[in-house]
């Protein structure tokens, strides 16, 4: 049976997970990833401990992760993430700037550090291209 290009599209869309504690925050980002072609959203989840359930679940090439959250925090989280499925590039964001990132994001196991106010089509690009698919042994670059 024939795919059409539609379904090879997707096929070969980059999938992305979206884990933030702000309802706000997951809306927006999975908007920004519907607007940025070959990128599909599979998954939103407010917690540490549901992303770790959904990574299991969905396989995401991509996670997008919140840097700050209640409980389990994007540290932990992207540290566990990598443990479990580390062919999966993590994206930590944040609305802080470099000098306020907690310790232990260089060896998280997260690829770079994003700002909120600055995600859009043009980073999510951007970060894929610079940093997907890649081992997650070095530090994770600021954008």
């Amino acid at each position: 049976m024939e795919t059409t290009p539609h379904e090879r599209q997707r096929s070969e869309a980059i999938t992305v997970i979206t884990v933030d504690d702000q309802a706000v925050f997951r809306r927006v980002a999975c908007d920004v990833i519907a607007a940025t072609p070959g990128f599909e959203t599979i998954g939103e989840a407010e917690s540490g401990e549901e992303a770790l359930r959904l990574v299991a679940e969905v396989a995401p090439a991509l996670v997008l992760l919140d840097l700050r959250m209640p409980g389990m925090d994007g540290v932990e989280t992207a540290h566990q993430i990598a443990k479990t499925r580390p062919e999966a590039v993590i994206v930590l964001i944040t609305i802080e700037g470099p000098e306020a990132l907690p310790p232990g994001v260089a060896s998280c196991g997260a690829v770079a550090v994003a700002r909120k106010q600055d995600f859009g089509p043009r980073l999510l690009r951007r970060l894929w291209e610079a940093y997907g698919p890649v081992p997650h042994s070095r530090a994770p670059a600021v954008e």
